[in-house]
């Protein structure tokens, strides 16, 4: 088996019509169609197999935007298959700006949702021998709002569906974090949100069926992380630095191994904007303050504000940093203990030699 597919994830897709105007707005959704339109322009000439989108398709919700995204989608060569992130179905009812929780697969019954569960998951084989997972992880407690978990229901179609998929390879695609990416992220206030509530479930049930690659989004980051084996690729956003996509090879030599080369590309220019990439960069540097600030006066650190303050413009480009993966982090400027704590955050190192695995590496998974 030899299978050529990409990943695109948190589009973020917004229409000019539906972008409000605000000065300290984070992401650059006036550039998401041309962005999208950039990857697709490299994607159409490659042969491709499929195309992943992990979540995040749309601003907020808005039926235009996921009307167009239809549209577009509909238009490709190749198999398209998506999930929701919390950014597509913002709310449980929806109103006139967001569409409904149940709203969301009339969209795309081309791309995943033929057929589909109550809590918006579904399964298909998207190659001889190779089935799709797909888990919707976006939910709402009793007061309405939006929380990343599985629902038991959820939990136990996922162990019953896997039952029956013993001899084929799997690639589950959910828009959280199920493993971690960041030093503590579970734990930290800042980073939890990001991932699963109950992602430990989750990956014993991957665990007891073998299933070894998961895809997300949800973070904004290049990274690859894993646990007992099993590999969580994230991509991070077409509208936020580094702008990535990857494009990724799988063969599987036999039923025992497969390897998976994984290659990322960047979009470094759009008609509208020459160096997009700098600009991107530079556009989360400007608003990077408040984000440093928290993480400094934030456990572990804890420190006073007045210290803070003086740290956070060391750090500016920080995220952007995490974000492009494979970066090795050194602020010399700050105390030895705290700038030991965010190298921690950087590129990881083995007997002495960085692993630069996050943007272009080959796995191999043994079955």
């Amino acid at each position: 088996m030899n299978i050529r597919f990409a990943i695109a994830s948190d589009l973020h897709i917004a229409l000019p019509e539906t972008i409000e105007d605000k000065p300290n707005r984070f992401h650059l959704t006036q550039f998401s169609i041309p962005a999208f339109d950039t990857v697709l322009a490299h994607l159409n000439n490659l042969d491709l197999d499929f195309l992943l989108l992990p979540g995040d398709l749309t601003q907020d919700g808005e039926p235009e935007n996921h009307g167009w995204l239809q549209e577009k989608l509909a238009s490709l060569p190749y198999p398209v298959y998506v999930i929701p992130g919390n950014h597509d179905i913002p709310s449980l009812e929806g109103n006139g700006k967001q569409i409904p929780y149940d709203k969301f697969p009339y969209f795309y019954q081309d791309c995943g949702y033929q057929y589909y569960t109550e809590t918006l998951d579904y399964t298909c084989e998207i190659a001889p021998n190779l089935q799709l997972v797909a888990l919707n992880s976006n939910h709402f407690d009793e007061d309405g709002n939006q929380r990343g978990f599985l629902k038991p229901s959820q939990l136990s179609w996922l162990q019953e569906t896997l039952g029956k998929l013993k001899d084929k390879l799997v690639l589950l695609m959910v828009h959280h974090n199920v493993i971690e990416h960041l030093p503590q992220q579970s734990k930290h206030p800042l980073g939890r949100r990001y991932i699963l509530d109950n992602s430990g479930a989750l990956l014993e049930i991957l665990d007891k069926y073998n299933v070894r690659l998961i895809f997300t989004g949800h973070l904004h980051i290049q990274d690859i992380s894993q646990y007992k084996g099993i590999y969580e690729v994230t991509t991070g956003s077409l509208i936020t630095y580094p702008s990535p996509y990857r494009i990724i090879e799988l063969n599987r030599h036999n039923e025992e191994e497969t390897t998976v080369k994984i290659n990322s590309h960047r979009v470094i220019d759009l008609p509208e904007k020459e160096s997009y990439d700098q600009f991107c960069r530079e556009w989360m540097g400007d608003r990077s303050y408040p984000f440093i600030m928290k993480l400094l006066t934030s456990p572990p650190l804890n420190l006073e504000e007045e210290e803070a303050s003086q740290y956070a413009p060391y750090m500016r480009y920080f995220w952007a940093d995490i974000a492009k993966g494979d970066s090795e982090l050194n602020y010399p400027q700050l105390p030895p203990q705290i700038n030991q704590h965010f190298q921690r955050f950087g590129v990881d190192v083995i007997h002495g030699q960085p692993q630069f695995i996050d943007n272009n590496t080959t796995i191999k998974i043994e079955l």
